[in-house]
């Protein structure tokens, strides 16, 4: 077979090209559509009896109804498309065997392409002048390469990439053999079926001795910007950019105005042509095509695209029809056709998102944990088949900061190829591991194809090298560049491994030229591995490993441009195993001095890394003697000191120093260090030297709090250390009090604005509320704090009476989000002109747009955290800058409003009778039914608090602090590290204080009860004869269409009553608040914000802790968790069977359940737990839930809820559509009438 297109097609399609815009045609399904045909049609004779219905089967039209396809090719062509696509979208023997047709894959290509052929030819014979092409359409088949459809079992795949390709050289064969000019790999939702299709194309050309131009166009399924995989545009193009591709484009799924700024950033950076061909629009089965983009409406609209320069090649998808394209030819024939982008030739790598390596990137962290040779703990862990464990390691490393993550399944008892395929299948289930690059390592070849054929993003091969000589090296390299990843080249050949800096250049180049000149690999996808080896072994030969390696480094980064550096980072250290003190400093010493010579990235434990400024004196000299081969005597040194080094947190420096300075100087290092112990002193002499009161706190106390201002807002200082600071501040200011009160007339003059505060009537919760007045008052503003539960018309009274510049509004819990839209209302209602500030835990950007902001146009802003609140209220105080900020936050949600309703259009939920037949799916046995050891209300009213401690989960604790990380890592940090473990210390004193002196008392309420499901609901029983309804449950299920075909209720892990088992429902209330707000107060009137916060967020942590120990004695006594042997570490992961969902969280958002929960253990009584109108509880450190515990029962989102399952539900629990639709508001998926 030959590819041998007529008139030497491609050098015409390339010259077209380059003269102007190109014509693609429209949706054939749509066209065949309109025919009407019936069973009988797709028939035809020769399948009269075929034994599966064929209707819909549009490629099999080819064969039964060719007059019927031709006509509608020619169609397109007098409407003046340059390209026609062939009818064979699903002709793979993969898609084929739906209809059991796969034995006829290879004709249906053939036989349609030759129609597309002939219906072209004759257009260009009755016009000679003009050119018209065939492009094979290769579609994605019906099955994906990187995700399950199975929801048991993520790695299962049901489609390999190897039978991808095998299908797709089929089908590409048949449609050359045909006639195509073109090749389109079109309506891509998963890259790695593409890079299976890609790969077949090339290696079909390499059979043929020749090829065709090739197009891809890929799919952005919603408004998130991501294929269905997973994949951003960038990602998207960094994974197939391996491929010499005539056009990259996006089609289907997305209308014109959806698709806009997907193609708007793929013409930034893809440097070749540009295709796009979207849908008319978002679906209306109730329109004529089905969708609502008429030609007229739908052509102006690429033509804007085509004028921007953002366009070579133009059609239409789904919904477009020969008027579409004649209007797009029209629209477009005055517009130049795109330039090509030139971008820079830097490392592109991507997993979901795209990493790129610029020239000014810092140093790249590779995750090295995830490789059995190299950590103990995770070949452990795939040996003993613990894989979800083993994804937990790969968590770890991108939390910690690994940009890629290295896997190595080499180990001679494990089949590491399988271990390989199943490990990456389920990275690519977990998106917050995925998103990153993937490094697959190995030293079998095998190994790493295994692999390759699992990346979906554009991943980096470690290794290959010439250690089996040139021929097996240049083999390798080529399938490396046509699986479409970057390669590292370890510095090895047939005489070893290379040690010297000669041997290290020599090999590297070596390297480099033959895989730039006889594979094409782009350089800047070549990183080499020049060895790091090991140091201070006591043989003198190795003393200058360090040395040669940064040497090799600067002379390769020198003499072959682009290439990258990297290596085994821990290798440098291994003579000091065990002393991990000293293998910190040498991996940070050498890291120091290798990044300065060049090395781009490693592989390195990024929690075994020193700060290298940070290092001590004695031990970073003796380190830097063993690498740079200084002294003759240097690894006996290091080995003799290293003995004396001990892992030991930093000594405190005892330093008076700064009592020496200034009044002024000292207040000011006070009010940065946050020292209290001598600020009465020194706030006295400042007033007796500059004479006023008023004269200190304008004076040095607002100069050191401008240095804290400026220190956190420059990421140096953090909310911990800012609350000290205020602490310092109030207290001098408290001091100064009563002499300004004998100067009334001159006080107040220092406050640079007034800012109102409250949390919401119906809601308690407030520490990131009062951080945010902390923060605002350091930076010299007045703050109001009208504190918590606080009712619009008091809102807005005391924002009258003081006069203020601007409100602050927070709240944690859903039903808050209503009550912020109320005050807006009123504030527009009550003609206030002030700008109205959001913020907490549920509030968000697009919340504020879509929900607040329309009900007061005056200025609504969302304010993330306490680091944003202060440029927030800067620029809205500016008298300069007011407007254009207001004017952006408003185009900004305008923007962010248009996106939302766009997605909710472009995701239209499944009716309330279609999901609950998609109810999840459970075997129910007996054995999986624990009996409870009672049923009914157990109460304990003085938990002991030291019980609770070792339950606290402190990751959250530093969260609340605005301090990013876990626990314990945190303290790791190079940024907060320090000042976490200095917050901790605080803590963990005032924690020792709250428990020794019995300052906080727990309560709790808990029990179980005889349940069954129905319906969407859980009836609980009296007793065990479960002839006596104590009350019912109702929840709500998820309507969206999930992939995995289920859509989950927490009625779904409740036994029905059909099945015959006797299920139970547990609940519980606990609370850790009493005497927390006593003790915060106490705080606040010694003017001590900071412990007044912490003793809040410790009260949410032992709240916390009491629902996880609580969950615990009740696994326990439910009788299935008496064997739990759990860390605590696993406590906080969730790794125990049941779950305990809590009202208005994810699983169940409605908080009116609670009440129900209330009643049913009797919660106000035995906890002294009361609940608000929202349904919040008080005290704020409370939880409550509900027990689960089947096996199969997990967490889950309902996520958003149509009009016909929210009347259902108001129908159930006896309440009003219009008070059901302002309970689940945050849910619904429709606007309900004002």
């Amino acid at each position: 077979m030959d590819i041998n297109p007529s008139n030497d097609r491609q050098p015409a399609l390339s010259d077209l090209l380059a003269k102007r815009i190109v014509i693609l045609d429209g949706a054939m399904g749509t066209m065949i559509q309109q025919r009407t045909l019936e069973e009988a049609d797709f028939r035809g004779e020769r399948f009269a009896d075929w034994e599966r219905d064929l209707k819909g089967h549009n490629d099999l039209l080819g064969i039964t109804q060719p007059e019927v396809i031709g006509s509608i090719h020619r169609s397109y062509l007098e409407a003046g498309a340059d390209i026609i696509e062939t009818n064979t979208f699903n002709s793979t023997r993969i898609a084929l065997a739906d209809y059991a047709m796969e034995s006829l894959a290879y004709e249906l290509n053939v036989a349609n392409t030759k129609l597309a052929r002939a219906a072209a030819d004759d257009v260009m014979a009755a016009d000679p002048g003009r050119q018209c092409f065939v492009a094979g359409a290769l579609g994605p088949t019906n099955r994906t390469a990187s995700i399950s459809p199975d929801v048991n079992d993520p790695a299962f795949r049901a489609v390999t990439y190897d039978q991808l390709v095998e299908a797709y050289v089929e089908q590409a064969k048949g449609l050359v053999e045909g006639g195509v000019d073109v090749l389109l790999v079109e309506t891509v939702f998963d890259s790695l079926n593409s890079r299976a299709a890609l790969f077949a194309l090339e290696s079909l050309f390499d059979s043929l001795g020749q090829r065709l131009p090739v197009m891809l166009s890929f799919t952005i399924t919603d408004q998130s910007g991501r294929t269905l995989s997973g994949q951003t545009v960038e990602a998207y193009w960094n994974s197939v950019a391996n491929i010499d591709l005539l056009s990259v484009g996006i089609n289907c799924a997305l209308g014109p105005q959806e698709m806009r700024s997907h193609i708007d950033e793929l013409s930034r950076i893809a440097p070749v042509n540009i295709s796009a061909h979207p849908n008319a629009g978002m679906p209306n089965p109730l329109l004529p095509t089905g969708f609502p983009e008429t030609p007229e409406s739908f052509a102006p609209q690429l033509r804007e695209w085509a004028a921007n320069g953002w366009l070579n090649i133009v059609g239409g998808c789904c919904g477009t029809t020969p008027d579409h394209i004649r209007c797009i030819v029209e629209s477009v024939s005055d517009c130049e056709p795109r330039r090509l982008a030139k971008p820079e030739p830097w490392l592109r790598l991507s997993g979901m998102e795209a990493l790129t390596v610029r020239p000014e990137s810092n140093f790249i962290n590779i995750g090295e944990r995830n490789n059995v040779t190299g950590s103990p703990r995770f070949a452990k862990l795939i040996k003993n088949d613990q894989y979800e464990e083993a994804l937990a390691v790969a968590r770890q490393q991108v939390e910690n900061g690994a940009q890629i993550i290295d896997v190595n399944m080499d180990e001679s008892m494990l089949d590491s190829e399988a271990a390989m395929v199943r490990f990456l299948n389920l990275i690519a289930s977990e998106p917050d591991i995925s998103r990153v690059p993937i490094m697959v390592d190995s030293s079998k070849w095998s190994v790493i194809e295994a692999g390759l054929k699992c990346l979906q993003g554009k991943g980096i091969v470690n290794s290959i090298s010439l250690k089996e000589g040139e021929e097996l090296f240049l083999k390798q390299a080529r399938l490396i560049r046509r699986y479409g990843a970057a390669v590292v080249v370890m510095a090895f050949d047939g005489q070893g491994q290379a040690d010297s800096t000669e041997r290290r250049v020599e090999i590297c180049t070596r390297s480099y030229d033959l895989l730039t000149k006889e594979v094409g690999f782009p350089p800047e996808d070549i990183i080499f591995d020049p060895n790091i080896l090991t140091v201070a072994t006591g043989m003198e030969e190795h003393n200058d490993y360090a040395v040669s390696f940064i040497e090799a480094t600067r002379i390769i980064k020198s003499t072959l441009p682009l290439a990258k550096i990297s290596g085994g980072v821990s290798n440098i250290s291994f003579s000091f195993r065990g002393n991990n003190g000293v293998r910190e400093a040498m991996h940070s010493a050498f890291l120091y001095h290798a990044i300065r010579a060049g090395l781009d990235m490693g592989i390195v434990n990024a929690g075994m890394l020193e700060v290298y400024e940070e290092i001590p004196p004695d031990l970073l000299e003796r380190v830097e003697d063993v690498l740079l081969n200084r002294r003759s005597d240097a690894t006996e040194r290091l080995v003799e000191f290293a003995e004396t080094v001990k892992q030991q947190g930093k000594s405190e420096k005892v330093a008076d120093a700064w009592r020496e300075g200034t009044v002024e100087e000292r207040l000011s290092h006070a009010l940065v260090k946050g020292i209290v112990e001598h600020i009465e002193a020194d706030t006295e002499e400042a007033r007796q030297k500059l004479g006023r009161p008023i004269h200190v706190i304008e004076g040095p106390l607002m100069d050191g709090m401008n240095v804290v201002g400026d220190l956190f807002g420059a990421g140096k200082m953090f909310l911990p250390q800012v609350v000290k600071s205020a602490r310092v501040m109030k207290k001098a200011v408290a001091y100064l009090q009563p002499f300004m009160e004998e100067e009334k007339a001159e006080t107040g003059s220092s406050s640079r604005g007034k800012i109102l505060m409250a949390t919401v009537k119906g809601d308690v919760h407030d520490i990131g509320k009062n951080i945010v007045g902390v923060v605002l008052r350091c930076n010299n503003y007045e703050v109001i704090d009208l504190g918590v539960m606080v009712p619009c018309d008091k809102i807005l009274k005391a924002a009258r009476e003081e006069n203020v510049d601007m409100i602050g509004l927070s709240g944690l819990i859903t039903p808050s989000l209503d009550e912020m839209s109320h005050v807006a209302k009123e504030m527009h209602r009550g003609g206030f002109d002030l700008p109205l500030l959001i913020g907490g835990a549920t509030t968000s950007r697009e919340h504020t747009a879509v929900k607040i902001a329309p009900g007061y146009e005056l200025g609504t802003l969302h304010v993330l955290d306490a680091s944003r609140a202060v440029g927030v209220v800067g620029k809205l105080l500016s008298e300069n800058g007011r407007e254009d900020f207001i004017a952006t936050n408003t185009t900004l949600q305008d923007e962010l409003r248009e996106k939302h309703y766009s997605k909710r259009k472009a995701k239209p939920l499944l009716p309330i009778a279609k999901v609950r037949a998609r109810a999840t799916q459970i075997d129910w046995r007996a054995e999986d039914i624990p009996q409870p050891e009672f049923t009914g209300v157990r109460s304990e009213d003085d938990f002991p608090l030291e019980t609770l401690v070792e339950f606290i989960d402190w990751s959250p604790f530093f969260h609340a602090w605005e301090l990013q990380g876990r626990y314990p890592k945190i303290f790791d940090d190079a940024t907060v590290g320090d000042k976490a473990k200095e917050l901790f210390d605080d803590a963990k004193e005032l924690l020792d204080r709250i428990v020794g002196e019995k300052l906080f008392t727990a309560k709790c309420a808990y029990g179980f009860f005889p349940a069954n499901r129905i319906g969407d609901d859980v009836e609980l029983f009296t007793d065990d004869t479960r002839t006596k309804r104590l009350a019912k449950f109702h929840f709500l299920r998820q309507q969206n269409d999930k992939a995995s075909g289920e859509n989950h209720s927490l009625a779904d892990f409740i036994a029905p009553g059909e099945t015959g088992l006797a299920d139970h429902l547990g609940a519980f209330a606990v609370t850790a608040g009493h005497g927390v707000e006593e003790l915060a107060k106490s705080f606040e009137a010694d003017n001590d914000d900071y412990n007044a916060i912490m003793a809040k967020a410790l009260g949410d942590r032992l709240a916390e802790a009491f629902a996880e120990c609580l969950h615990a004695r009740a696994r326990r006594e439910w009788g299935y968790g008496a064997d739990e042997s759990l860390s605590s570490d696993e406590l906080i992961r969730e790794k125990y069977r049941g779950i305990r969902p809590a009202a208005g969280y994810p699983a169940c958002p409605d908080h009116t359940e609670k009440g129900l929960l209330w009643e049913l253990l009797d919660a106000e009584k035995h906890t002294g737990i009361s609940l608000t109108e929202s349904y919040a509880m008080w005290p704020a450190s409370s939880v409550s839930g509900l027990y689960f515990a089947h096996p199969r029962a997990k967490y889950f989102g309902v996520g958003k809820i149509d009009r016909d399952q929210v009347e259902d539900w108001a129908t159930r629990k006896n309440m009003t559509l219009a008070d059901a639709e302002r309970w689940l508001a945050p849910n619904l998926n429709y606007d309900p009438p004002k």
